[in-house]
């Protein structure tokens, strides 16, 4: 194709992905330097806690050629997830007796509705030139999304290390697809943070342990989903009533008071999960846990993780009827794991009478 078909095509992908929803699509090259040396020194520092799966793939995760061979180019992508019909998060963060769930997992899981709507761009394009080489990924592989989609103009990665964009926030969600078009390059995004640092400050654990770094072990999105084993003890009571991932360093952003509420009715709360209360959650058995968060993210985590989870919650919850009831009936629960939390929350209240 020549240089002026490359470009036509590139605008017509920008056009075909509004049209499929996205709020941006752009187009970067393939060398990420500094966030391969940068991703170097996170893991040599032992920041990914047991997510050995960031340090198994060698160079694939920063030489997208690597990944897929003949990758020239990577087609960045943006959806907005924000769903404005969820309970008000702050609301909800300041009643201990009602659960907090990210505000992205609140609805269908996005790894699918991403990946069907980047499937059907890369579709599109089969049809408008023949077939070409690609691979379309969502949070599915060794990908370096932000640093790709800031390479691409889609935003900037913050000091929370969530990427960021000047009119839409941080609320939404980023996709790819690999490509052997030699399509025209976007510029990159610049640094808007300034001497900022709301997202560091209000860390309920401290986990952003210098601007742009975060230490996944103390972080309460991976204490939370990626840890499969007990959670420090010493860091549950800083989690909260946060039972499912954390928002509080895009929550205080300046940027997210322009986040756009999503147009996907699939990212809009189900079952209540927007201000659910902890003790009828902890009361699910396992058959209901996967009946109701059938098609979400929750599910990836088990139910096990799930109650233990919950159990901190209950936990750092005032010591209601309710709230000690609920803890007793699981005393003796299948897993061990799940049994030494409901013990740790019954500690916690030991030397509290009940209301």
């Amino acid at each position: 194709m020549t240089d002026v078909h490359l470009n036509t095509l590139r605008q017509q992908i920008k056009s075909w992905g509004k049209a499929l929803g996205f709020a941006q699509i752009g187009i970067s090259s393939t060398d990420l330097p500094q966030a391969e040396t940068a991703l170097a020194k996170w893991l040599a520092q032992g920041y990914h806690g047991t997510m050995q799966w960031m340090a198994t793939h060698g160079a694939k995760r920063s030489q997208p050629a690597q990944l897929v061979a003949g990758t020239l180019r990577v087609i960045s992508a943006r959806l907005d997830y924000w769903p404005d019909s969820a309970q008000e998060p702050w609301s909800v963060l300041h009643d201990p007796q009602q659960g907090y769930i990210s505000r992205y997992a609140l609805g269908r899981d996005y790894h699918k509705v991403v990946r069907q709507r980047l499937q059907q761009l890369a579709d599109r394009i089969t049809a408008a030139i023949g077939p070409f080489g690609h691979r379309v990924f969502c949070d599915s592989a060794p990908v370096l999304e932000k640093p790709l989609a800031e390479k691409a103009g889609l935003g900037w990665v913050g000091k929370h290390s969530n990427l960021l964009q000047r009119e839409h926030g941080s609320y939404f969600f980023l996709g790819e697809i690999y490509t052997d078009l030699p399509l025209p390059v976007d510029n990159p995004s610049s640094n808007h943070c300034g001497d900022c640092q709301r997202c560091i400050d209000v860390c309920p654990t401290q986990a952003i342990v210098a601007p742009y770094v975060v230490d996944a072990r103390r972080c309460i999105s991976y204490l939370t989903i990626e840890l499969r084993d007990a959670i420090p003890v010493e860091l549950r009571p800083l989690l909260g009533n946060r039972i499912y991932g954390c928002d509080d360093c895009q929550l205080v952003c300046p940027w997210n008071r322009f986040a756009q509420p999503t147009q996907v009715d699939d990212f809009q709360p189900r079952h209540g999960l927007d201000a659910p209360a902890l003790v009828a959650l902890f009361r699910w058995n396992e058959a209901e846990f996967l009946q109701r968060t059938a098609g979400m993210a929750i599910r990836r985590i088990g139910y096990e993780c799930w109650s233990r989870n919950i159990a901190v919650a209950l936990g750092n919850a005032p010591s209601t009827v309710p709230v000690l009831q609920a803890l007793h009936l699981r005393r003796e629960d299948p897993s061990a794991l799940v049994r030494e939390h409901v013990q740790w929350a019954l500690q916690r209240h030991a030397e509290v009478k009940p209301g």
